[in-house]
């Protein structure tokens, strides 16, 4: 009993310390982003949307690439958390199989009939 009750608390002691990891991950993000971003183009500022002196096609470039490094960095920092909460209290972060992705309570995500 005592450790289902475990189970169920541990999602309410995760959010602080999953917002924590957002923040550095946006962070880590930003900085690979640039990194990428130069390496790809040899610019130091990527193309923005409204950016009048740029291309649909670099435009779309950069979302793309910004997209696919933000998600790359944000899965790696929120899986690092995961295993280490895990490692210290013997208990994965979240309440269902869904995750952090997961829409509406536990157990009516997309899957859900």
């Amino acid at each position: 009993m005592a450790k289902r009750r475990k189970k169920l608390k541990l999602p309410l002691v995760y959010a602080p310390v999953g917002l924590v990891l957002s923040w550095a991950g946006g962070a880590l993000g930003a900085l690979a982003f640039r990194r990428t971003w130069l390496a790809l183009r040899g610019e130091e500022d990527a193309p923005d949307a409204l950016d009048r002196d740029r291309g649909w096609g670099e435009v779309l470039l950069a979302a793309a690439v910004q997209g696919a490094v933000f998600a790359v960095v944000r899965s790696a920092v929120d899986r690092t958390g995961a295993t280490a909460i895990e490692r210290s209290t013997g208990v994965w972060p979240t309440a269902g199989k869904g995750g952090r992705d997961q829409v509406g309570p536990t157990g009516a995500g997309p899957d859900a009939a």
